[in-house]
């Protein structure tokens, strides 16, 4: 296990060739403080990836998730619901309102500890 609540398995990259790095401890505590936050279940559907991975699926040049510092994530209520993106981008928004890169997708959420703000 990575954190209380996490495991390497989620966080691996989906190619199913690569070594995952380490993933980033400042990552797993902003997950972890989410989850507590909402009494959530967080789902990773993307969490590290290799360069090649990464360009298959058309992510960033440099795409934080290529370091071990960034997951896009679904938010799964007590109930076992979907949380809507807009209501996890708000909140890490106004949590960490000058740091971290946070993105808004129709059906999940950016999150990355990388040291400058970035909004999307």
């Amino acid at each position: 296990m990575l954190s209380e609540h996490f495991s390497e398995k989620e966080f691996q990259c989906h190619c199913g060739k690569c070594t995952m790095p380490t993933i980033s401890q400042e990552l797993l505590d902003v997950l972890e403080q989410l989850r507590s936050e909402f009494s959530a279940t967080i789902a990773i559907t993307s969490g590290y990836r290799c360069p090649d991975h990464n360009k298959t699926v058309g992510g960033a040049k440099d795409s934080q998730h290529c370091h071990g510092i960034a997951a896009d994530i679904k938010v799964f209520n007590k109930i076992k619901q979907q949380m809507p993106p807009d209501i996890i981008y708000a909140y890490l928004n106004t949590r960490y309102q000058h740091k971290y890169g946070i993105g808004k997708y129709a059906a999940w959420t950016h999150i990355d500890v990388r040291a400058n703000k970035a909004r999307w």
